[in-house]
């Protein structure tokens, strides 16, 4: 996931300085997983706009240093819809922050690209968890340091396992759910029918 796509989606939704990009990765974005510093964005920026992407006004701030003020042009919207609509490689790491990414700012773009991004991301999951030896971490000779049990870490190998299996088979709920819900807001918006959100729902 390039940090320019990233900004790119962000200014789809409205011009910001790069101050209020970092903000917002600190704040509202900082369960994505995916935290850049302020040096990073401020070096990206120039990039965009040397590409076309974006253009910036000078936004002067009493008492503080003017704020440049980013927004997408025509070629940066272009870039982020080509970007969305582009094949979606999910991670061998379940819920990687690259996937909350995209599931984010590409799908943001509307519920067909977000129902591509999901069964994608799903199918992939399920598939590993079918993979042979995926349980059998038992399986393993130990040979232990004298200070280890075997038995006590054979236990906590288990604890371990079922942590990891317990969060990936609730990952793999929320992508169903959220799947579903994306493919009746994709049924609505090709029937032209506008999605209001469950609550709108008979």
């Amino acid at each position: 996931m390039r940090l320019e796509h990233v900004i790119l989606g962000l200014l789809a939704l409205r011009p910001l300085s790069g101050y209020d990009m970092r903000k917002w990765m600190d704040g509202p974005g900082k369960y994505i997983g995916y935290g850049v510093q302020l040096p990073q964005i401020y070096r990206v920026l120039p990039r965009l706009v040397a590409n076309g992407w974006a253009e910036f006004a000078v936004d002067p701030r009493d008492g503080k240093p003017d704020a440049k003020v980013y927004r997408l042009t025509d070629a940066g919207r272009d870039e982020l819809l080509a970007w969305a609509r582009s094949p979606y490689e999910p991670s061998p790491r379940p819920m990687d922050p690259d996937f909350r990414l995209r599931f984010l700012f590409a799908g943001q773009l509307g519920p067909d690209v977000t129902v591509q991004i999901l069964r994608t991301e799903l199918d992939h999951r399920i598939a590993q968890v079918r993979e042979p030896g995926w349980m059998d971490f038992t399986t393993v000779e130990l040979d232990p340091v004298p200070e280890i049990d075997p038995e006590w870490a054979r236990t906590i190998q288990l604890s371990a396992h079922e942590f990891g299996y317990s969060n990936t088979a609730a990952y793999i709920a929320w992508l169903q759910l959220t799947l579903a819900k994306a493919e009746v807001a994709a049924g609505r918006v090709l029937s032209d029918t506008p999605y209001r959100g469950p609550e709108s729902a008979d």
